[in-house]
C-alpha cells in the first residue's frame, strides 16, 4: 500500500504524519507507545484498517522522524493539541483515536480538550491507574540505551512481550529525548480529569499478558463509564500488542468501526435532546446510515 506524507506546522511545532488508505470511511489517527515511533510496528494494522476502506494518520511525536519542536516544559495538553492540528490540517473531520499504551494518556486528552474533533477512542493496552511500580519502570530501562542489553532485555520480556515472543526486536527503536519529554508530560498530572476521555466512546483493547493491566482490574472502564465502553481482549499479546497480534488488533478494530455509528447514534440519542440529523451531519456520520423507524399501523 502507497503510504504519504504530510508535515503539519503550528508555530514552533512540525509533525510529520504518515497517511495509509484513502477509503471515505473513519480516520484512524494513531499515537504510538512510550519513546516509540509510530512506525513498522503499526505497518500492518495500518494496511488492514486501510484496506477496510478507512484511512489511517500516524502523527509522529515531536523528536521522531520529522517532528520537530520545543522538548522541554512539555505538558499533556501541548501533546494534545500537536494531534489536534493534525485533524484539522489533514483530517476529514472528527477522528477515531487510538491510543497505544503510553498513546492513550495523548488520546484521552485530545478527547477531553477538543471533544468536536473526537468520534472515539480506542486504547490499545492501555494501563491502569495504578500498574505495580517496578512494571511502570519498565519503559525507562527498556528505553535506555546506555544500560546493558541483558538488563533491557529482561524488561522487555517482564513488561512489554507475552510468554514465547522475541522481544529483542524492542532493544532497537527507542529515541530518549522524546522518551523524557513524554514522562515529564505525565508526571504529576490529574490522571482523574483525563481517565474518562471527556465524553467519547472508548474501545478498550486489552492484552492477555499485560502487567500494566492485570486481569483483576480489566472491568475498572466499564465499572466507571458503563456504556461507552466497550472492551475486547487480544490473547496471546502482552504491552507491546502491536509486533505480537498486528493483525488481531486490526480485526478487532475494523469489526467496532463497523458497528460505530449505531453505537454513537444510540448514545447520543440517550444523553442529549439536540436534534439528530443535524447532530449527524456536523460530526461526518453519513446520513444514509441513518434509518428513521416510523411507528407501526395502529
Amino acid at each position: 500500500m502507497k503510504r504519504t506524507c504530510e508535515i503539519v506546522t503550528a508555530g514552533p511545532v512540525s509533525i510529520e504524519t504518515y497517511i495509509d488508505g484513502a477509503g471515505d470511511g473513519f480516520d484512524v489517527v494513531v499515537l504510538p507507545s512510550y519513546g516509540r515511533d509510530g512506525g513498522e510496528d503499526f505497518d500492518t494494522f495500518a494496511e488492514s484498517v486501510a484496506d477496510a476502506g478507512h484511512r489511517v494518520l500516524r502523527p509522529q511525536p515531536r523528536g521522531i522522524a520529522g517532528s520537530t519542536g520545543p522538548m522541554g516544559d512539555v505538558t499533556i495538553d501541548v501533546l494534545a493539541e500537536d494531534v489536534a492540528n493534525v485533524i484539522d490540517r489533514v483530517g476529514r473531520g472528527p477522528a477515531v483515536i487510538l491510543g497505544h499504551a503510553y498513546g492513550n494518556f495523548v488520546a484521552r486528552a485530545v478527547a477531553t480538550n477538543h471533544p468536536d474533533k473526537v468520534r472515539a477512542v480506542i486504547l490499545a493496552a492501555a494501563s491502569s491507574q495504578a500498574p505495580p511500580a517496578e512494571i511502570n519502570d519498565a519503559p525507562f530501562v527498556a528505553g535506555d540505551p546506555t544500560l546493558p542489553d541483558a538488563e533491557r532485555l529482561a524488561a522487555l520480556e517482564a513488561a512489554f512481550f507475552a510468554p514465547g515472543h522475541d522481544a529483542s526486536s524492542w532493544l532497537t527503536g527507542w529515541y530518549p529525548q522524546t522518551l523524557a519529554m513524554q514522562r515529564a508530560a505525565v508526571t504529576g498530572i490529574d490522571i482523574g480529569r483525563y481517565w474518562g476521555a471527556g465524553r467519547a466512546m472508548i474501545l478498550e483493547v486489552l492484552a492477555e499478558f499485560d502487567p500494566f493491566h492485570p486481569k483483576d482490574q480489566w472491568n475498572d472502564l466499564h465499572a466507571a463509564f458503563g456504556a461507552r465502553v466497550t472492551s475486547t481482549i487480544i490473547s496471546n499479546a502482552s504491552h507491546a500488542l502491536f509486533p505480537e497480534q498486528p493483525q488481531a488488533v486490526a480485526d478487532a478494530v475494523n469489526d467496532y468501526l463497523a458497528t460505530l455509528n449505531w453505537a454513537w447514534v444510540s448514545y447520543r440519542s440517550a444523553h442529549t435532546d439536540e436534534p439528530l440529523r443535524p447532530t449527524l451531519k456536523r460530526m461526518n456520520v453519513p446520513l444514509s446510515l441513518v434509518r428513521e423507524d416510523k411507528p407501526c399501523p395502529g
